[in-house]
């Protein structure tokens, strides 16, 4: 058996103390020995006797090399200031939204930096962004509290749609969705925030309504068909009973609206939904209670400032292709544009003049920095108000006095003289 490198060291290391002190006929016998064991060189045997003789020092390490930053903390601060103001996007979805929010901000005085260092400033590539905006970002945000009951048998007429036939859709098909306000305790009344998102586009609007009633998310989906620049063909829901009912449906087949769902337990038929529930929903008020008129209030003026910022500013990236190869799943996306700008390129006779004209001056004269500043001045009054709430008084399930056991006949032993099994009766 051929022997391995560390076997061959321990033979060498084994005879460096006899190596040391011999002379130069016993070294020579030495090396001759190891040779013929080890199958090594005469002149590397001798090297490797050399090197344990003589172990060499460690080299120093050497100093860390200086980063050299091709810009400046000007830029930097700049690039900061933009990436703020549109709530902390990814590199990518940022190099895409930085032309028109740079802009923005030397137009409006909030970034004062010259024409040649906003040239620099747009070259930067997203990988180098997301190195210098890295301590900049926040942590963890909790989770929240799924609240979705099932719908009633109404959902089998309802066809489904699962999440592989979204790849080729005109806008006007919209995914929504509800998210509660509960603040973790589902007791009483609180509000829902109806989330509806058009999967072609990337366009999302969202307004607050009282309950999850029927009647009233029916009134607010009438109201965000509204506010979508183009016509709502269609809309996907999950199975929830605030959906999945006769109101709903009624009135979708009046406006010859599509009416789809997604499969029971299955939030991927609804992934893009569900993605803006966090990103815009949870980012911005969190998962606190809100369950009085001013915060409905200002719930409904903080969405339409976001609507603003988001659809008209941000970027948002789409899947281009996705490739397998055992377990590990490539995907690549396109480069990023904003809602605004993807309708433009990619449907440009979708938009009425009239309606184009008028998204086109409110992205150019909007501040975005003072709609920002109102945005968090909401915030602060949302989250001020739902500090000072009362707790509430849970109320008992309704099982309660069962699990209580206060509904059970007290358990007694029979007496030593009384039967424990009764008579039958005669026949």
């Amino acid at each position: 058996m051929e022997l391995t490198l560390v076997m061959r060291k321990a033979i060498t290391k084994a005879q460096v103390a006899k190596y040391r002190k011999a002379t130069k006929s016993e070294k020579a016998a030495i090396l001759d020995a190891v040779c013929a064991t080890t199958g090594w060189h005469r002149d590397h045997a001798r090297k490797a006797m050399r090197l344990l003789l003589n172990p060499p020092r460690p080299k120093p390490a050497p100093a860390p090399r200086a980063p050299r930053l091709t810009y400046s903390e000007d830029l930097i601060s700049a690039l900061v200031q933009c990436w703020a103001v549109l709530d902390g996007p990814c590199g990518k979805r940022l190099k895409a939204s930085l032309p028109h929010t740079l802009d923005n901000a030397r137009r409006h005085g909030h970034v004062t930096i010259s024409d040649a260092d906003a040239a620099a400033l747009l070259t930067m590539s997203a990988a180098t962004m997301d190195r210098r905006l890295a301590p900049y970002r926040q942590g963890l945000i909790a989770r929240g509290t799924s609240l979705t009951r099932p719908g009633s048998m109404l959902k089998n007429s309802i066809p489904l749609k699962t999440w592989q036939e979204w790849n080729d859709t005109l806008p006007g098909f919209l995914e929504i969705d509800l998210v509660g306000h509960e603040g973790g305790d589902n007791n009483g009344e609180f509000y829902y925030s109806l989330d509806a998102v058009d999967v072609a586009t990337g366009w999302n609007e969202v307004i607050t309504v009282r309950s999850k009633g029927e009647r009233i998310v029916a009134a607010g989906l009438r109201e965000l068909q509204l506010r979508f620049p183009f016509a709502v063909l269609g809309i996907h829901s999950d199975n929830g009973s605030e959906f999945i009912n006769h109101h709903l449906a009624k009135w979708c087949t009046q406006q010859e609206i599509t009416f789809t769902r997604g499969r029971p337990s299955r939030s991927n038929d609804q992934a893009h939904v569900e993605q803006k529930n966090f990103s815009i929903v949870r980012r911005n008020v969190g998962y606190y209670r809100y369950d009085n008129p001013r915060e409905l209030d200002l719930l409904n003026q903080l969405w339409l400032a976001e609507s603003t910022i988001g659809n008209l500013f941000t970027a948002n990236q789409k899947l281009i292709s996705k490739t397998r190869t055992g377990a590990r799943v490539t995907k690549k996306h396109d480069n990023g544009l904003t809602p605004l700008q993807r309708i433009l390129q990619d449907h440009p006779d979708l938009l009425d003049p009239h309606d184009l004209a008028t998204l086109t001056a409110r992205r150019d004269t909007t501040d975005l920095w003072a709609l920002r500043d109102q945005i968090h001045l909401l915030q602060a009054n949302l989250v001020e108000s739902a500090k000072h709430r009362t707790t509430l008084t849970r109320r008992a399930k309704r099982n309660h006095a069962y699990l209580s056991r206060t509904k059970m006949a007290p358990h007694t032993r029979a007496n030593p003289d009384e039967s424990t099994k009764r008579t039958t009766r005669a026949s």
